[in-house]
């Protein structure tokens, strides 16, 4: 049986303006891999993973570029297969994949015409994926309102605003809602491509791929990568007094009467602004400053964890224990084994 007759389905990775080339290259591979152990397994009918790249083009450059026009999409003519894994006339997408941005979110171009073109394959039955900052394009598709969706921590609060009627889950490192998969950080590429190789080859391929990549399976999540990063810009001059002061002083003291009384406020009115402005309760910001700092101290020094609790403002070590891992989804100890670098 030929590789051709062995194709279990098709995975097209967009290559949209600023689209990370290591992961679409690293997919490519990761895929091809996939495909070779599947074969190495002995079975002459082992699946194999077609892979295509697929690019917005105008008429001129498929002309220059030598795109063959049966390699065009139905629906959409600007969009076209620029690479094959393994040529052919017909393509049967059976998942799309918007792959990581080298830019910002913000300054990342709108993709209407892809988005568009993303839709109609949904429409047919492909499934649709993200890494990382391509959750943006999908979210230009409106596939995802109403649905639990993630992306880099650190693009999460963009991402919710954008397109409100997401649910954002960025502790979350693969958000599988079976037609349409997301993935969180830039590397989470890696998580993805297990995911589908899981999904079309089986789970044993996928564990052999993972250690000839030297890679974890699936099943890692975000949270504890994560940073706390406070709002700053939203322009409310007495609470941003409050902020600087409680990023000051570890927040060690944060009762609502001093800190509405160092805004020149009444607590309800304080209470109601800073949640708006910060999208946090006084107490709840507080913890992020404290589990912060004490990110820092298991991260860089050997200090006990009941020292490092009491330094940043809790006497109950125990509970610090808790609020910890609450936060940052590992216990202190697990959390310097893994981010430690003190010596």
């Amino acid at each position: 049986m030929t590789t051709a007759q062995r194709i279990k389905a098709e995975i097209g990775l967009l290559l949209y303006p600023d689209v990370q080339l290591a992961a679409v290259h690293g997919l490519t591979d990761l895929f091809r891999i996939a495909s070779d152990i599947s074969a190495a397994q002995g079975d002459p009918q082992a699946p194999a993973i077609r892979v295509s790249h697929w690019r917005q083009m105008v008429q001129e450059n498929m002309v220059q570029e030598n795109v063959a026009q049966e390699h065009v999409a139905q629906g959409d003519a600007a969009v076209a297969c620029v690479f094959d894994s393994h040529p052919g006339p017909v393509h049967k997408l059976g998942h799309l994949i918007a792959p990581p941005s080298l830019v910002m979110p913000a300054r990342m171009q709108p993709m209407a015409g892809f988005a568009a073109w993303l839709s109609e394959r949904h429409a047919e039955g492909a499934t649709l994926c993200s890494v990382c900052a391509g959750a943006f394009l999908l979210g230009e598709t409106g596939l995802l309102a109403g649905r639990e969706a993630t992306t880099h921590w650190a693009f999460a609060e963009a991402l919710a605003a954008r397109f409100p009627a997401i649910r954002v889950d960025s502790d979350r490192m693969v958000i599988d809602g079976g037609d349409i998969i997301t993935a969180g950080g830039i590397l989470a590429w890696t998580d993805l491509g297990l995911t589908l190789v899981e999904r079309l080859l089986g789970p044993s391929v996928m564990l052999e791929t993972a250690r000839f990549l030297l890679i974890d399976p699936p099943g890692r999540a975000q949270q504890p990568y994560g940073r706390f990063v406070p709002r700053l810009g939203h322009g409310d001059a007495a609470v941003l007094k409050v902020q600087h002061w409680l990023q000051a002083t570890g927040a060690r003291d944060h009762a609502v009467p001093a800190l509405a009384a160092r805004a020149g406020l009444e607590e309800r009115t304080f209470l109601r602004r800073f949640r708006k402005a910060t999208g946090l309760r006084p107490t709840e910001y507080a913890q992020q400053v404290r589990i912060a700092k004490a990110r820092e101290a298991l991260e860089q020094s050997r200090r006990p964890v009941a020292q490092i609790a009491w330094e940043v403002g809790y006497g109950d070590a125990s509970a610090f224990r808790k609020l910890f891992q609450r936060v940052t989804g590992l216990a202190p100890a697990d959390y310097r084994r893994r981010f430690g670098v003190a010596a």
